[in-house]
């Protein structure tokens, strides 16, 4: 039996939108196949704001001093962020580089380094106090005391924004360090593969509603059919 071209005209309704809907986001560039979209590089160094806060200046001494061993999201020496690195320096232990026999003036690196950022990555500190108080004394791993005081307070207060345990509103310093406590963060662990766009999310929401609708559109025409007597 073929196809009513009223049905038709009516089925195309939504199929139209749903392109329209689709083109959009793919326009948007979110999504678009033909120029692709750009992969961030993970190593870049992080740009200021016009009025960078505490925090936002801690960002570029993370990036200097503690991103090439604690990872770029602060997830630590991870297969995954060893990947990010050129093929000649993936393998950190390597003789030559950073095992037990390093280059020249160089350093063993250990075979485990731990996360700073992300759910319980900052346990062992009490307080933003006793986490400044360590980062200032032991850090950077591979020469301890480098950091200025200033620094230490900059990167503890991004470490913290970070792990979500501080808004960053005002400066941490020795008067209210204390005062701010380091408990279990609830930020969401990044991903192994990095920040996922969310255009096929939409795509897969705007073919489920195309197709609902489409089905309430054959629903009520196959009703109005039964309901409308036949012509005599």
């Amino acid at each position: 039996m073929p196809v009513p071209r009223k049905l038709l005209r009516l089925l195309l309704i939504p199929i139209g939108l749903a392109l329209i809907l689709a083109s959009m986001i793919f326009k948007d560039g979110t999504a678009d196949a033909r120029q692709g979209t750009p992969t961030p590089d993970r190593l870049a160094q992080p740009t200021l704001p016009a009025s960078p806060s505490q925090a936002d200046k801690g960002a570029q001494v993370y990036w200097l001093s503690c991103l090439p061993c604690h990872g770029d999201y602060g997830q630590g020496l991870t297969d995954e962020f060893r990947s990010v690195y050129p093929p000649e320096d993936r393998n950190c232990w390597n003789s030559g580089c950073h095992g037990k026999r390093p280059y020249d003036n160089g350093f063993t690196l250990p075979t485990s380094i731990p996360a700073v950022i992300g759910p319980g990555a900052l346990q062992k500190f009490s307080n933003a106090a006793v986490l400044r108080a360590y980062i200032f004394a032991a850090m950077p791993y591979w020469k301890p005391g480098l950091l200025t005081e200033e620094e230490s307070w900059q990167v503890t207060a991004f470490i913290l924004r970070e792990s979500g345990l501080y808004s960053a509103r005002d400066e941490i310093n020795a008067s209210n360090a204390d005062q701010i406590l380091v408990a279990a963060p609830e930020a969401v662990s990044v991903p192994e593969s990095g920040p996922v766009s969310p255009a096929s999310s939409w795509v897969w929401i705007t073919a489920a509603g195309t197709g609902v609708l489409a089905f309430i559109l054959l629903l009520q025409i196959f009703r109005r059919k039964k309901q409308t007597p036949p012509e005599s």
